[in-house]
């Protein structure tokens, strides 16, 4: 036997093609470039624009991943956009400088927004369409509402590893905190809370949502110097949203009800007479 028939047989092309395309991490290339090689073919492409066809398709496809790996890290409640929010039913609202927030330029800038109004008038859609954009454009975002977050600071404390937590949300870019004011904080929460927002001032971009205005925040805080000096830091570059007007859900209930089927009439009861033998 000689020693060229003794040799191992080469793995075809294709297997090491893919092989290769696993090790890079191209796994839109593996899957198109089969595909795009009989468009080119088709269309006459020379390698060069079929490379660039490939590259293209990759990029695209890898931007998609990473916006979706930052909405899962986000941890929406839900993902929710702009197209679906009602501007008109809440006239209070700047139309305007909210979709201008949506460029993101404020994340860049470091600045707040705070949107204030009462129950149901879509403050949570906003800041979940708002963040939303911000993972669009390569923002790093966490969603928590207000109890959660100082529940979890204060689990965090008790099993010592508060300053880890505190240097991860000192770390993302836009920190969402809804529903502030819907549930009374303890005075440790309260305070931990305060020295999160504190550590971002200037450092990372924070969106609060409450019901209260601001005069009456002092009854999450229970202290008036620490509400002081927590408005004094949220509010030096801020955006404030006005969200004043009839709740979105009532208004769907009532809208509901009104769709409903009225219950057809009775028909009436046949008075008896002496002829019909009642």
């Amino acid at each position: 036997m000689t020693a060229s028939s003794s040799a191992p047989n080469p793995a075809p092309p294709q297997v090491l093609l893919a092989h290769h395309l696993r090790q890079l991490k191209l796994p839109t290339f593996l899957r198109e470039y089969d595909h795009v090689a009989a468009q080119a073919a088709r269309e006459g492409l020379d390698h060069p624009r079929y490379l660039l066809r490939l590259a293209e398709l990759e990029l695209i496809d890898r931007e998609r991943r990473m916006v979706e790996r930052r909405i899962r890290a986000a941890k929406f409640p839900a993902v929710k956009s702009f197209d679906t929010f009602d501007f008109a039913a809440i006239p209070s609202l700047n139309k305007p400088l909210t979709l201008e927030l949506a460029r993101c330029e404020y994340v860049v800038a470091r600045e707040n927004i705070i949107a204030l109004g009462n129950s149901g008038t879509g403050k949570t859609h906003i800041s979940l369409a708002l963040g939303l954009a911000a993972c669009q454009r390569g923002f790093s975002v966490a969603f928590l509402t207000a109890a959660s977050l100082a529940r979890q600071l204060m689990e965090a404390r008790d099993e010592r590893r508060l300053g880890r937590l505190q240097a991860q949300l000192a770390a993302v870019k836009l920190l969402i905190v809804d529903e502030l004011g819907y549930v009374p904080l303890s005075q440790t929460g309260a305070e931990l809370l305060f020295e999160t927002f504190s550590q971002r001032h200037e450092r990372g971009s924070t969106i609060v949502t409450s019901n209260l205005p601001f005069e009456e925040w002092t009854s999450i805080f229970g202290n008036q110097r620490l509400t002081g000096a927590l408005l004094d830091r949220l509010t030096h570059h801020v955006h404030i949203l006005e969200m004043n007007g009839e709740s979105y859900r009532l208004r769907q209930s009532k809208a509901r009800q009104r769709r409903k089927p009225q219950p057809s009439e009775p028909a009436p009861v046949a008075e008896p007479n002496e002829n019909n033998g009642v």
